[in-house]
């Protein structure tokens, strides 16, 4: 796949309706934020009988500021920590006008381009939540859906789960002893500084959003404190001069050489511990990647201080565990998201603390016809992921991609989650992670065999999704 398409090799939008192939399986796809819209497209454009159900009025998911479905948690000052051309889609590159790093704005407008080129938002049912998705006794699976007007049940032969997993908050495992008189909200509720003007603010965590909401309060709130128990590498979105991500390296190498990348990175950005971060315990690519280019400075100016975990609540402030104390009458909790699937059974999804095992991080060998769309957290994007895992369940319900035998999705699943558990370090953000290129590259071969496992005389077409 290709990633520097040009505007100008696209040609003209898809006007003239992609015919539908009632033959093959009846699907469903959960959600039209970023991840649906991606395994949408690739099922219209296989001609493969779907409809896609979006609980607000509006595509796009997290990246629509105050999104209508209620979840999304985008804030004013957001904007891509991949660059633009890493981000795209293969076959419908970001405008040439873009800034290396877009702003939310532009991603949600990308996207909405993104639909009306390819010419299959009629395909969306908006206002509509999913409420259950159960096993059909007489196989596949039955959706029951609310919308405005009436609920409906829906039997499909495969489901797509693209619900995201950035928009159920995780709050503190723990209560802290002691009270706090001030105001606490989960870094989902944070929309801009304007939350922050005039507050003593503690930010809690380590992660993007949090550097993010550090800074801008740092230049609106009275003070604040950045509350860090794990030392984390705090990388520069540019290298050398240029977006860092865009120094890539041959797909088929191991983890190391993403590892190598990302502690260049590292080293070139300088360490934080002489800013009052704790020193990492980790190696660099042991832990998803956090980018920041102001938060040095912002430290350096005294505007954001640095504290350690919290010990108790102390009324108008809080105390941490080395003892100092700082004022606070808002704390913001940068503290991530659980995954949850509300319409699922936890009997048939259950995730034990966001690990919920999957082959390729899509297909789940229990469930068939149950597929899950950009379900992970990439060293990259997750956008050109998910447009491959829609596009390879596409060739599996057109039949023109097989399955290998279960025992062996079973097998390759176990060896890779155990990778993935020995590369980065224990921590409910890590049970998702895949390296961006090395991801593509090993599901391209899959798809590859898979379409050799499907040849004319060892044929296992949609028949075995069917009811």
């Amino acid at each position: 796949m290709s990633y520097l398409v040009k505007p100008e090799h696209l040609g003209a939008a898809v006007t003239a309706a992609i015919p539908v192939n009632e033959s093959l399986p009846r699907t469903c796809v959960i959600g039209a934020g970023s991840s649906g819209i991606a395994a949408a497209k690739a099922l219209y454009l296989a001609g493969v009988p779907f409809d896609c159900f979006e609980r607000g009025s509006a595509i796009g998911g997290n990246w629509l500021f105050d999104n209508p479905n209620g979840l999304s948690a985008c804030y004013e000052t957001l904007e891509i920590n991949t660059s633009c051309p890493r981000m795209a889609f293969s076959d419908f590159p970001m405008p040439d006008d873009y800034p290396p790093y877009a702003r939310h704005d532009q991603v949600h407008a990308y996207f909405e381009k993104y639909v009306d080129y390819f010419g299959f938002r009629d395909k969306i049912t908006f206002d509509t939540v999913v409420e259950e998705v159960t096993r059909d006794l007489g196989g596949g699976w039955l959706v029951r859906t609310r919308g405005p007007d009436r609920e409906r049940v829906g039997r499909y032969d495969a489901v797509l789960v693209a619900n995201g997993h950035h928009w159920d908050p995780r709050w503190p495992d723990c209560a802290y002893p002691g009270s706090f008189d001030g105001g606490q909200i989960h870094a989902h509720d944070y929309r801009s500084g304007d939350q922050l003007a005039g507050h003593d603010v503690l930010v809690i965590g380590a992660g993007n959003s949090a550097m993010d909401i550090a800074v801008e309060g740092s230049y609106r709130a009275k003070s604040v404190a950045l509350s860090i128990r794990r030392g984390q590498r705090v990388l520069q979105k540019y290298l050398f001069g240029h977006p860092s991500d865009q120094i890539t390296l041959p797909a088929w190498l191991p983890w190391w050489a993403t590892a190598l990348r990302l502690r260049i990175g590292a080293m070139t950005a300088g360490g934080l511990h002489k800013y009052g971060l704790p020193k990492p315990a980790h190696k660099p690519g042991q832990s998803h990647p956090v980018q920041s280019d102001q938060i040095r400075a912002r430290i350096a100016a005294g505007r954001v201080t640095v504290r350690p975990g919290i010990e108790r609540f102390d009324g108008d402030g809080v105390v941490f565990v080395d003892g100092n104390r700082a004022k606070a009458d808002l704390i913001v909790w940068a503290t991530g998201y659980k995954v949850t699937f509300p319409f699922l059974d936890p009997a048939l999804a259950a995730t034990d603390d966001n690990d919920l095992p999957l082959w390729k991080r899509t297909v789940h060998p229990d469930l068939p016809g149950l597929f899950f769309v950009g379900l992970m957290q990439p060293i990259g994007a997750v956008m050109p992921l998910a447009e491959a895992q829609g596009a390879w369940i596409a060739q599996t319900l057109s039949g023109r991609y097989a399955l290998p035998p279960q025992g062996e999705v079973r097998r390759q699943m176990a060896k890779e989650h155990e990778r993935n558990k020995r590369q980065f370090y224990a921590s409910p953000r890590h049970t998702m992670e895949v390296d961006f290129d090395h991801y593509l590259w090993d599901l391209a071969r899959e798809q590859a065999r898979g379409q050799q496992r499907a040849r004319p005389g060892r044929r296992r077409g949609p028949s075995r999704m069917r009811r």
